[in-house]
Protein backbone atom coordinates (compact mmCIF):
# COMPACT_ATOMS: atom_id res chain seq x y z
CA UNK A 1 0.00 0.00 0.00
CA UNK A 2 1.37 3.34 -0.87
CA UNK A 3 1.94 5.99 1.60
CA UNK A 4 -0.54 8.81 -1.11
CA UNK A 5 -2.88 6.39 -0.85
CA UNK A 6 -3.22 5.77 2.89
CA UNK A 7 -3.07 9.07 3.82
CA UNK A 8 -5.27 10.54 1.52
CA UNK A 9 -7.93 8.09 1.86
CA UNK A 10 -7.15 8.68 5.78
CA UNK A 11 -7.97 12.16 5.40
CA UNK A 12 -11.24 11.53 3.23
CA UNK A 13 -12.74 9.31 5.93
CA UNK A 14 -12.29 11.69 8.64
CA UNK A 15 -13.39 14.48 6.43
CA UNK A 16 -16.74 12.20 5.87
CA UNK A 17 -17.55 10.74 8.94
CA UNK A 18 -17.32 13.84 10.37
CA UNK A 19 -19.42 15.41 7.85
CA UNK A 20 -21.89 13.00 8.56
CA UNK A 21 -21.82 13.42 12.29
CA UNK A 22 -22.43 17.12 11.42
CA UNK A 23 -25.19 15.93 9.56
CA UNK A 24 -26.86 13.80 12.15
CA UNK A 25 -26.14 16.79 14.80
CA UNK A 26 -28.17 18.81 12.88
CA UNK A 27 -25.07 21.66 13.45
CA UNK A 28 -26.22 25.02 12.17
CA UNK A 29 -24.51 25.71 9.58
CA UNK A 30 -25.61 22.31 7.65
CA UNK A 31 -29.39 23.19 8.34
CA UNK A 32 -28.46 26.81 6.67
CA UNK A 33 -26.18 25.21 4.01
CA UNK A 34 -29.06 22.25 3.52
CA UNK A 35 -32.02 25.31 3.40
CA UNK A 36 -30.04 27.91 0.80
CA UNK A 37 -29.20 24.69 -1.67
CA UNK A 38 -32.65 23.56 -1.22
CA UNK A 39 -32.54 20.15 1.00
CA UNK A 40 -35.12 19.46 3.36
CA UNK A 41 -33.61 19.06 6.77
CA UNK A 42 -35.29 15.47 6.83
CA UNK A 43 -32.61 14.42 4.47
CA UNK A 44 -29.90 15.08 6.15
CA UNK A 45 -30.11 11.34 8.00
CA UNK A 46 -29.95 9.96 4.70
CA UNK A 47 -27.20 11.93 3.73
CA UNK A 48 -25.12 11.42 6.57
CA UNK A 49 -25.94 7.79 6.01
CA UNK A 50 -24.69 7.52 2.77
CA UNK A 51 -21.17 9.93 3.95
CA UNK A 52 -20.80 7.03 6.76
CA UNK A 53 -21.45 4.23 4.66
CA UNK A 54 -18.81 5.62 1.98
CA UNK A 55 -16.09 6.34 5.13
CA UNK A 56 -16.62 2.72 6.36
CA UNK A 57 -16.01 1.32 3.00
CA UNK A 58 -12.94 3.04 2.30
CA UNK A 59 -11.75 1.70 6.08
CA UNK A 60 -12.41 -1.27 4.30
CA UNK A 61 -10.55 -0.84 1.39
CA UNK A 62 -7.32 0.33 3.66
CA UNK A 63 -7.46 -3.03 5.34
CA UNK A 64 -7.43 -4.96 2.57
CA UNK A 65 -10.56 -5.16 0.86
CA UNK A 66 -9.82 -3.60 -1.63
CA UNK A 67 -13.12 -3.94 -4.32
CA UNK A 68 -15.20 -2.37 -1.60
CA UNK A 69 -12.69 0.79 -1.10
CA UNK A 70 -13.00 0.98 -4.84
CA UNK A 71 -16.87 1.02 -4.62
CA UNK A 72 -16.90 3.71 -1.98
CA UNK A 73 -14.85 6.15 -3.19
CA UNK A 74 -16.53 5.43 -6.56
CA UNK A 75 -20.05 6.23 -4.37
CA UNK A 76 -18.43 9.30 -2.50
CA UNK A 77 -17.62 10.56 -6.05
CA UNK A 78 -21.09 9.99 -7.22
CA UNK A 79 -22.67 11.87 -4.24
CA UNK A 80 -20.20 14.86 -4.48
CA UNK A 81 -20.94 15.42 -7.83
CA UNK A 82 -24.03 15.40 -6.81
CA UNK A 83 -23.46 17.75 -4.10
CA UNK A 84 -21.68 20.20 -6.62
CA UNK A 85 -24.90 19.88 -9.32
CA UNK A 86 -27.10 20.93 -5.90
CA UNK A 87 -25.42 24.34 -5.52
CA UNK A 88 -25.26 24.90 -8.85
CA UNK A 89 -28.70 24.51 -9.64
CA UNK A 90 -29.63 26.46 -6.77
CA UNK A 91 -27.05 29.49 -7.40
CA UNK A 92 -25.43 28.90 -4.57
CA UNK A 93 -21.78 29.46 -5.46
CA UNK A 94 -20.65 31.26 -2.34
CA UNK A 95 -19.80 28.29 -0.42
CA UNK A 96 -19.25 25.53 -3.62
CA UNK A 97 -16.05 24.72 -2.40
CA UNK A 98 -17.17 22.39 0.46
CA UNK A 99 -18.25 20.09 -1.76
CA UNK A 100 -15.63 20.41 -4.14
CA UNK A 101 -13.27 19.53 -1.60
CA UNK A 102 -14.96 16.11 -0.57
CA UNK A 103 -15.56 15.68 -4.58
CA UNK A 104 -11.64 16.08 -5.26
CA UNK A 105 -10.76 13.88 -2.21
CA UNK A 106 -13.19 11.38 -3.60
CA UNK A 107 -11.71 11.02 -6.52
CA UNK A 108 -8.01 11.26 -5.40
CA UNK A 109 -8.95 7.94 -3.19
CA UNK A 110 -10.53 6.19 -6.10
CA UNK A 111 -8.04 7.14 -8.10
CA UNK A 112 -5.31 5.65 -5.35
CA UNK A 113 -7.79 2.88 -4.42
CA UNK A 114 -7.69 1.83 -8.33
CA UNK A 115 -4.21 1.78 -8.51
CA UNK A 116 -3.70 -0.13 -5.04
CA UNK A 117 -6.51 -2.43 -6.26
CA UNK A 118 -4.43 -3.09 -9.79
CA UNK A 119 -0.76 -3.46 -8.14
CA UNK A 120 -1.78 -6.40 -5.54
Amino acid sequence: MSTAYAVVTVVTIVANAGSAVADLARIGFVLANAAEVGVPSSRLPALAALKAAGAAGLLLGLVGVRPVGVAAAAGLCLFFVGAVVVHVRARVLHNIAFPGVYLALAVASLVLAVAALTAS
